[in-house]
Order: structure tokens, then sequence, then C-alpha cells
């Protein structure tokens, strides 16, 4: 993959600190600083997502009137998690 350089100005406190933790991560402070970047854009990125996820479900459940129960959710949840197999619970109407 193509690289373009950028310059990434450190005050002096967190360039020691980034310089001993990549040190022990067996990295260069370069490789340590590219790795943190990626990680915090993915983990934004996936937070934009979880958001705009949200907000279409709960478009969804104004328009539908339904959702489901939270103890049905959790129930399967917790057989899902103990290798059982367990139907998806069904969404109820929550308007009267």
């Amino acid at each position: 993959m193509p690289t373009v350089a950028t310059s990434l100005k450190l005050p002096d406190d967190l360039k020691t600190r980034v310089e001993a933790a990549a040190e022990a991560a067996g990295k260069t402070p370069h490789a340590f600083m590219v790795d943190a970047i990626e990680r915090e854009t993915s983990r934004a990125e996936l937070y934009e997502t979880f958001i705009r996820e949200a907000i279409e479900a709960d478009e969804e459940a104004e328009r539908t009137g339904l959702s489901y129960a939270a103890e049905d959710v959790y129930r399967y949840m917790a057989d899902l998690a103990q290798g059982r197999a367990v139907k998806r619970p069904k969404p109820r109407t929550w308007r009267r």
C-alpha cells in the first residue's frame, strides 16, 4: 500500500512515553504510533457505525411498533454463549 509522509509533533513527555511503550512492545516508535492511529481510527469508525445502526433500529421500532423483550434477548444470548441450540426471540408489539 502506498504511504504518504506526514508530520506529528508531540510534547516531550508524550514522546518519551511513546518511546518507552514502543520499546516494551518490540516496535519502533513510528510503528507503535501507526498502530495506535490505525486502532483509534477503527474504533471511531465502529462507534459511528454503532450510532447509525442504533438510530436506524430506533426508527424501525417507532415505525413498526415492534421490539424484543429484554428478558428474551438475555436468555437467548446466555443460551448462545453456553453453546445451546436456540431459536431467535420473536419481536413483540409494544404499542397499545
